[in-house]
Parts: C-alpha cells; structure tokens; sequence
C-alpha cells in the first residue's frame, strides 16, 4: 500500500487507520509540516472504572499548551498530528479517546458518549496541571472541540477547527441518506447492496444493529462496507483499488462501531444543542478550515459557524474534499498564526 497516497486521499482516514492496525508504517512527511517529533512523555490517565487514556506530550514543555482532538469517533492519535506544530513553541498534547486506538479497552462502547470525553479532556488538562489550553479539532475533533469549549469556555485560549460537524439532523441525513448519495449514487448503492435489508431506515441505527450483532460473520463485512463509502466520499480522487486492498489487509470494525453508534445516538446532542450554547464562547478566536467539496462535512456549516462567532476567521480550501495535503497544509499555516 503506498502511505503518500493515503494521505493525500483522506487525513482522517489515515488517522484512524492507525486505530485499525497499530502496525502501519507512519507516513511520510508533506510539504507544509514540520520534522517528526517524538513524545518526551508518555502514560495512561483512568477516567473511569471501565476506560484508560492513553496520552503523550511532545514539544516543549513549557511551551503553549494545546490538545488535539482525532476524528471519528473512534479514529486515534497519529504520529502525524504532532507535525501540525512547532516543537519549540508549543506542548502538544495528543491522546486517544475512549475505546480507539491504544486506550483500554479497544473498541468498547461502554460508557462512551460526547459527555464523558468533553469531562475526559477536562480530567486529562488537570492531570497535566493546565490552566487553559488551544483546542485543535477536525471532522468529529471539532464537534468535541464545540462540546468542550461550551462547557468550559474559561479553560480554552484559541481553536482550531477543520471540517466542521456539529451533528444536526440535517447533516447526518446528508452524510447518510441524502445529500452524498446525490453526488456519490455508486458508492451509496454499493453500501447498501452490502446490507441484508437495502431498505432499512435510519442507516445509522441499522448499521449498530448489524454491527452489535451476535452473528460475527457479519461484522467484517459491515464494517469494510462502511469504510468504504467513507472513504470513497471524502476525496476527490480516491483509488478505490487501494481501498479494497487495505480491507482485505486490516480490521475496519472498531472504527466503523464507534462511529455508527455515535451518529446512531445523534452524537449524544439535542438537536441544534451546539448551535444554541455559542454564545458562551463568542469571545474564543477561531480559525475555521473547510475544503471546498468536503463530503461528510458540507462548507456550508463552516460558513454558518463563521457567521455566528464574531472573532472567528474562515479559509476554505479550494480544489480539497475533507482531508489531503492542501488541507493539512492549511491547518499546519493556520497553527502558525497562534504559536504566540
């Protein structure tokens, strides 16, 4: 499989990747990114009687404290995330969310809801001894990043936010049912052709069900199934070969069960809950990044949360879906913009 290529298909694919199969080779280093940096910490934070945090400090540790929130749900840490940011300026804190990649224990469901990682984050900041923090968050990253800044606005200094989703009816069905079905008709029938009953509705709630099921046999095919659409919708040109080969390869299952239970939960948010709580950070500066033809993450909420947040600042991305090289490049010049 050629990393570059994952990259430059889908960043949040490749961050989850990682959560999939904890041997990939790490990729390799793009344009706008700085030199690899290894953790100078490392370690496990209990946050309850069933989950462990894994987390790691890289950087500087004096240095201007930020946490990085993966995607998914149920994506994890990649060593590339730590490349977003200069290694003198900032302490970058990255970690895994319950049940992803090298927290304990993998893949579970339990007690795992928006609500426990917002108070996961809060638990992790204190353990390091923070008093406040930079938020940098895409795709689900930015929906915790809403969550967390809502709850404790006191504690976050600047955001970052790429590929926003804030979990409305409206998006989901998009992601789902409507909107990229339109542009992708291929990739949608072939999801639900992949599925013992084409006709069940909502696909999210249907996709749990297969996925929780006691009939294992089918989980592996449900899940690559999932992967695939995904995928297929979040690039602009997308080799689908490749992604045929990295399922025959690896395990798509926790990925594709976490992610399905939290939109089969509506991501544990009233509807338009996020929306009507921003007047508690209107005074947060944000810089908002959207590719131009993101798929799962229409610019078009992007553009509405730019309009809402007074001290925001919006760059979309032409020429990019959700993820690739121009959009971590623009999230690694937007970090830039903060590092004092």
């Amino acid at each position: 499989m050629k990393i570059k290529s994952l990259i430059l298909v889908k960043f949040t694919i490749l961050i989850f990747l990682c959560s999939c199969n904890r041997t990939l080779d790490k990729p390799k280093i793009t344009s706008g990114l700085w030199p690899p940096v290894e953790p100078y910490e490392t370690g496990f934070l209990k946050v309850s009687e069933i989950h462990e945090l894994y987390y790691e400090l890289c950087g500087n540790s004096h240095g201007k404290p930020v946490f990085v929130l993966h995607g998914g749900p149920g994506g994890g840490a990649w060593p590339v995330m730590r490349q977003f940011f200069n290694p003198e300026k900032f302490l970058i804190v990255l970690y895994d969310q319950r049940g992803a990649n090298r927290s304990k224990p993998f893949a579970s469901i339990a007690e795992n809801t928006t609500w426990d990682l917002v108070e996961d984050i809060e638990k992790l900041r204190k353990h390091l001894g923070l008093e406040k923090m930079m938020l940098v968050g895409g795709s689900w990253g930015s929906t915790l990043a809403l969550a967390y800044s809502e709850t404790y606005p006191e504690r976050v200094t600047e955001m970052i936010l790429r590929g926003i989703w804030t979990s409305t009816q409206q998006e989901i069905d998009h992601f789902y049912h409507g909107g990229v079905a339109g542009i992708f008709p291929d990739a949608f029938i072939e999801l639900l052709i992949s599925l013992p009953d084409t006709n069940r509705r909502p696909l999210p709630e249907y996709l749990l069900e297969l996925l929780t099921s006691t009939d294992s046999s089918i989980h592996k095919k449900i899940a690559d199934a999932w992967l695939k659409y995904e995928w297929r919708i979040s690039d602009i040109d997308v080799d689908v070969k490749e992604i045929d080969d990295w399922c025959s390869k690896n395990d798509s299952y926790a990925f594709s069960l976490i992610e399905n239970y939290y939109m089969a939960n509506h991501c544990f948010l009233e509807e338009g809950q996020l929306w009507n709580n921003l007047d508690k950070i209107k005074h947060i500066p944000v810089i908002i990044i959207n590719g131009r033809y993101d798929m799962p993450c229409n610019p078009a909420t992007a553009y509405r949360l730019h309009q809402s947040l007074p001290k925001s600042e919006l760059i979309i991305v032409e020429k990019a879906g959700h993820g690739g090289e121009v959009i971590m490049n623009a999230e690694a010049d937007a970090i830039r913009k903060l590092e004092n």
